[in-house]
């Protein structure tokens, strides 16, 4: 079936003008043309803003590297096509990305993501689609194995990446995008639980292709992205857990940052995590009402981790949460 509704692509840029000219020329040769392509300069000290304009992309500038929520929120705002592309400056399309994405997402579908490759290591997957542990702790499945390892099939899913996926325009409408006090990272994860929350649902499309170079700007262990990541991990945590859940999952909790907390000491981030954890804990607030989805989500989620994750944070964490994952 021929696709007739138009897509706008949203792409915030913070730098690496080169691997935003890569993603350029990649999103030129989708069999589906975009409509529009917006790019969100958050301050660029180099020639991003160049690259962009030079390609007749649209460019907001926002003066201040103002994080990925409030960028991509800015983007999908300002454009008219029924089918927003959120994709990171540093990944590449397969030709056929958006052709696949849009020819699997019907009436029922909210958003729809693909497989997205390690960009380095391109048999490698980078992520397809994310789960949540009761530890407010996220996993994005398929992480770090090879393509050819477990095999992935369509499937209905409740978190789609930030990294490369497409939206409705109305379902962002609906959920007022995404939380701009997250800032960056997990972003999209709180995006998910509010889409599970709402009725909303996405779909996976494992031959919708692409390839993300990952943490381009900073780096993986930078200071910033672990202050960030450990202060929204509590944030996911006081958003989404009313009291009840909260308590039940409280020993979980504990492990499931503590642990984190280890691997950031690993890397030489620990003083990051204490920050993080500081700023998370002193806005945590158990307000969400009750949600058996969201219940009912984290305990599928554990089941489905418990059964593929193979990092050794993973197994750590079942071993010291041990006991059934499921009620």
């Amino acid at each position: 079936m021929e696709f007739r509704e138009t897509i706008a692509a949203v792409i915030p840029v913070h730098n690496r003008a080169e691997m935003l000219e890569r993603l350029l020329q990649t999103i030129r040769k989708q069999t589906v043309p975009f409509e529009q392509i917006i790019v969100i300069d958050n301050a660029s000290t180099d020639n991003a803003v160049d690259v962009a304009r030079r390609a007749g992309c649209d460019v907001i500038a926002m003066n201040e590297n103002a994080g990925f929520a409030r960028a991509v929120n800015t983007g999908w705002r300002a454009a008219g096509a029924p089918w927003i592309a959120i994709l990171n400056s540093d990944v590449e399309l397969d030709a056929e990305w958006a052709q696949r994405l849009t020819a699997a997402a019907n009436r029922q579908e909210s958003f729809a993501t693909g497989l997205i490759l390690n960009a380095s290591r391109r048999e490698t997957i980078d992520g397809t689609y994310d789960l949540v542990s009761r530890s407010g702790c996220a996993w994005r499945v398929g992480h770090g194995m090879p393509r050819n390892g477990d095999p992935f099939r369509p499937a209905t899913i409740a978190i789609a990446p930030g990294t490369a996926c497409l939206f409705r325009r109305s379902a962002l409408n609906r959920l007022n995008g995404f939380d701009e006090s997250f800032g960056s990272y997990l972003e999209d994860v709180d995006l998910g639980l509010r889409c599970i929350r709402m009725g909303l649902r996405g779909v996976f499309v494992p031959d919708a292709l692409a390839w993300h170079h990952g943490s381009a700007t900073l780096g993986r262990w930078n200071p910033l992205v672990v202050r960030l990541i450990s202060r929204n991990q509590l944030a996911l945590v006081s958003r989404h857990f009313d009291r009840a859940l909260f308590l039940s999952c409280l020993w979980q909790i504990l492990i499931g940052q503590l642990l984190w907390g280890l691997v950031a000491v690993r890397h030489g981030a620990g003083l990051a995590w204490l920050r993080g954890k500081w700023e998370g804990m002193k806005s945590l607030r158990l307000t969400a009402p009750p949600s058996p989805e969201i219940r009912d989500f984290l305990y599928s989620s554990e089941r489905e981790i418990r059964s593929h994750a193979q990092e050794s944070y993973w197994r750590w964490y079942f071993r010291l949460t041990a006991g059934p994952a499921a009620k």
